[in-house]
């Protein structure tokens, strides 16, 4: 959890991502699209990432991946980040915490 914490804290857009995931590279497209620049954080590439997912788990996440957080808070997978992009919240939400101008 701590270690998670760490890798979030300060940014406004973090995703939890795999390379091999198709849903990851959908949400990663979304949010550049938009002009974000998340931190992305490709889990099958960087050492621990298996640990990383597992904690990811224990917060609720399924599928651990994609995983985003948003201000520091957890929003969710790709069914809830495609769910307030339908909705029209999710740029709303992006500017309010800095990630697009």
């Amino acid at each position: 959890m701590e270690k998670i914490q760490k890798m979030i804290s300060g940014k406004s857009v973090v995703i939890f991502s795999n390379n091999s995931c198709c849903m990851s590279h959908t949400i990663k497209t979304l949010f550049l699209d938009f002009g974000v620049k998340p931190a992305i954080y490709e889990l099958d590439e960087i050492r621990r990432g298996k640990e990383i997912e597992n904690a990811l788990a224990q917060l609720g996440c399924s599928p651990t991946v994609p995983v985003v957080f948003i201000g520091g808070q957890l929003v969710g997978g790709a069914n809830q980040i495609m769910s307030l992009h339908l909705n029209r919240s999710l740029l709303p939400i992006l500017k309010r915490v800095g990630a697009l101008i």
